[in-house]
């Protein structure tokens, strides 16, 4: 997700970049800054609407308002069905499926209160296409992420709202590596369940990663609310 929040600020965009932990929000958002674009930094869980809401009110206090949400939080754990736990289930999907159902409701709800017609992308992964084992959670979550799509893409086209999906590969992680040292994020490097993986877009031309892949999604420049869940 940083490397979408670099590529969006490089695009015009100001950014209210949003994490588990304040840390990573603010280390995004100072990397913004020094593109040149206006950054804050939001510490939300967003499985918790009461937090989901509060980010989306200071987005708007900043920035007058979002043209584009990016729901990208996501958490690995590595599981199949016969050692999931159940709670470690829930939580794992509430985190994918919850988390970009409370961001998109709040701030398709601004949106059309300003009668902005912004965009809203949500960030899929070949395992919610075709499964894989050995990460059930994920998979199914990512899978219902694509139908979540569909239907909200259908609910708000009346009101302008463009809703898309985008499936990065799963490749190497190089890209997130090289970003968390420039960051100065040394924790992310060696947690591999708290690692988001970013590759070349499925369909795009080779080298081409999934932030500059988002760009032409998010056509309209302004406000992007860039949401990522890391534990």
């Amino acid at each position: 997700m940083g490397g979408i929040a670099e590529e969006l600020a490089r695009e015009g965009a100001n950014l209210v970049c949003v994490d588990v932990r304040e840390e990573y929000a603010e280390k995004c958002a100072a990397a913004i800054v020094t593109e040149g674009r206006d950054a804050i930094g939001v510490a939300c869980d967003v499985t918790d609407e009461d937090q989901v809401l509060a980010a989306v009110s200071r987005a708007t206090e900043r920035f007058g308002g979002v043209d584009i949400l990016v729901n990208g939080a996501a958490q690995f754990n590595f599981k199949g069905v016969l050692n999931m736990p159940v709670d470690e289930w829930r939580r794992q999907t509430d985190i994918i499926l919850t988390g970009a159902f409370l961001f998109t409701k709040h701030v398709a709800h601004l949106m059309i209160q300003q009668e902005r017609k912004g965009n809203i992308i949500n960030i899929i992964s070949t395992a919610g296409h075709q499964g894989e084992p050995g990460n059930v959670g994920y998979g199914t979550a990512k899978a219902g992420l694509i139908n979540f799509t569909r239907s909200v893409a259908m609910e708000l086209a009346r009101y302008g709202i463009r809703v898309n999906s985008l499936t990065p590969t799963a490749t190497g992680q190089s890209e997130g590596l090289e970003r968390a040292a420039r960051w100065a994020c040394g924790g992310l490097a060696g947690a591999p369940t708290g690692t988001t993986r970013f590759g070349t877009a499925a369909g795009r031309q080779p080298g081409r990663t999934a932030a500059q892949a988002a760009q032409p999604v998010a056509l309209r420049q302004g406000c992007g609310l860039s949401g990522i869940r890391r534990c």
